[in-house]
């Protein structure tokens, strides 16, 4: 046996050696313009489709209070309880990302994508108009969701109490622990849609794990919040105004700050700092007596 000088393992068969380039982990680059037609895709959209998926997103957004309120009512109190109690968090983001839901903090990734790779006016435009729908639409299913908690009698006193309480310790934070809280949150989300597309089949899995430490850590996100603090309003705790410049105002820039300004933007750069040549095309080993005409236009 010969030892190879290019490091390689010796002696594989030609099966072998396809198995190992079938396991092989996409690039970065491929799962940049994976997720860029992706964004591209939906910038493409008519405002009322972005306007209904980004409705029902919102609505399905208080799955997350639903299930962190119920299991918070039903548990013990005590921190390790807590620590069970965060996975009702998980429930929202599940439905709406299998849904194929439209939701604005996973659109601080996926929609700004295809305007860093081209940086047009019309691009900048179809980027905001896309914000717009998207933000409006989720924050009015989040908002008509949580007064319809409150005031239809669909839960018993202790889970009404349980859903006050998430939205009190949402509160407990200043506005600058909101934006700080945000930033990260956002960075996380978008961590969550750059991984998805190498690992589809643990899919899932990924989602739950990402939210859940959202939960644990109290990192504050613009729709969930927004269900939880408004829920608040609507019980006379809190006025329309602390909603906006304390929570929502502070969260929302940090999302967009976490997952567009600073994931988008590194995970971008990354990409343009690759050679830019492209990966050479394996010769079909099934066709050894392929003609000459055929490997000119391969």
């Amino acid at each position: 046996m010969t030892t190879p000088t290019d490091g390689k393992t010796p002696d594989l068969s030609t099966q072998e050696k396809k198995e190992i380039e079938k396991n092989q982990p996409p690039r970065a680059a491929v799962l940049h313009e994976i997720i860029r037609a992706q964004g591209d895709q939906e910038l493409e959209r008519s405002i009322a489709a972005l306007w209904w998926s980004a409705l029902a997103a919102g609505l399905t957004m208080g799955l997350s209070l639903m299930g962190m309120g119920l299991l918070n009512s039903r548990l013990p109190d005590g921190d390790e309880f807590k620590v069970i109690a965060s996975f009702g968090y998980c429930a929202g983001f599940l439905a709406v990302i299998l849904a194929r839901q439209q939701l604005f903090t996973e659109n601080t990734l996926t929609a700004v994508l295809p305007v860093m790779t081209k940086p047009t006016l019309l691009n900048f435009g179809r980027l905001i108009r896309l914000w717009t729908v998207v933000l409006v639409g989720n924050l009015c299913g989040t908002i008509l969701v949580a007064y319809v908690m409150l005031e239809l009698p669909i839960f018993d006193s202790k889970t009404d109490h349980a859903f006050l309480e998430i939205g009190r310790k949402v509160m407990e934070h200043s506005a600058g622990q909101m934006f700080a809280k945000g930033i990260v949150s956002g960075w996380m989300i978008a961590t969550m849609v750059w991984m998805i597309p190498s690992m589809e089949s643990a899919k899932m899995w990924i989602i739950i794990l990402i939210t859940y430490f959202m939960a644990l850590g109290d990192f504050t996100h613009i729709v969930v919040g927004s269900a939880e603090v408004s829920y608040l309003v609507f019980a006379g705790e809190l006025p329309w105004g602390d909603f906006w410049a304390v929570f929502a105002g502070p969260t929302l820039a940090g999302n967009i700050i976490g997952g567009s300004f600073i994931f988008g933007l590194i995970s971008h750069a990354q990409i343009r700092s690759e050679s830019g040549a492209p990966m050479p095309d394996k010769p079909d080993t099934d066709k050894p007596h392929a003609d000459a005409s055929d490997r000119t236009t391969r």
